[in-house]
């Protein structure tokens, strides 16, 4: 599902992704750790194609992320066609995004309605269904001013589900809540991997790591430090950094 392939990003002289190689199967979840700073989010953040990358390429589901392959040389999309593409990739960031002027359901049909041309009628009857799904069918009509911070982020969740995406991106989903807030969310995403849906998680929540992982990735520095099982990354590392980091958050 996910190819990524020597992939460099780079902001002025900071180097912050130094060829990345990783593949994330059908089906499997990914989790990615690492301390601040080391290229996590920057990461996902190209596989969506909200940063472009320097060197190296990605593909989602065989496609190429933001450009179109022609013989040997590659095209940059225009920018509607990588809209049409990042539409199959749902993400979820770590401080909600919804919009503050709109209710629950209507954050939810927003992008069908818009993008996918889905009828107000048809989003609507889904979005109430996405709303029960992540435990929140009685706050259709609540704003987000009206909600928990881990109500919105499974809104937040709801939303992303809305466009049906092969793949879903969550960045640190659960940092910004309080602490029994979180338990909620990663409810709901233990639900989603069970369901077979295609997961990277960017988090510091080991314990879902263990349970919910296929494969973990440690990175620092912009580089792949390690990867393999929970059992093997996070009960016995092999390489210093990871069992230096790991000291501090298990």
């Amino acid at each position: 599902m996910v190819d990524v392939q020597g992939v460099h990003k780079r902001f002025g002289r900071l180097e912050v992704l130094r060829g990345i190689d990783l593949e994330v199967h059908r089906g499997e979840v990914m989790v990615i750790l690492g301390p601040s700073g080391s290229g996590k989010s920057t990461l996902l953040r190209c596989i969506n194609h909200l940063e472009k990358i320097d060197a190296g390429r990605i593909s989602v589901d065989g496609n190429l992320v933001g450009y179109r392959q022609v013989g040997s040389r590659n095209y940059e999309l225009k920018e509607k066609e990588v809209a049409q593409r990042r539409a199959e990739v749902g993400m979820v960031f770590q401080r909600f995004n919804l919009f503050p002027h709109m209710t629950a359901l209507g954050n939810i049909i927003e992008a069908p309605v818009r993008v996918r041309g889905a009828s107000r009628a048809e989003a609507t009857k889904r979005g109430l269904v996405l709303l029960e799904r992540v435990g929140l069918e009685e706050k259709a009509g609540a704003y987000p001013s009206q909600l928990s911070g881990g109500q919105q982020q499974r809104v937040a969740i709801a939303r992303a589900l809305a466009m049906d995406p092969k793949l879903m991106l969550f960045d640190e989903p659960t940092s910004a809540l309080d602490p029994e807030l979180v338990g909620d969310v990663l409810d709901v995403m233990r639900a989603l991997s069970g369901e077979g849906m295609t997961m990277m998680v960017v988090t510091h929540e080991m314990g879902f790591a263990r349970e919910v992982a296929d494969q973990v990735v440690f990175m620092d520095g912009g580089v792949i430090v390690e990867r393999g099982r929970p059992a093997e990354v996070i009960g016995a590392p092999r390489e210093a950094r990871t069992k230096a980091f790991l000291s501090k958050v298990l």
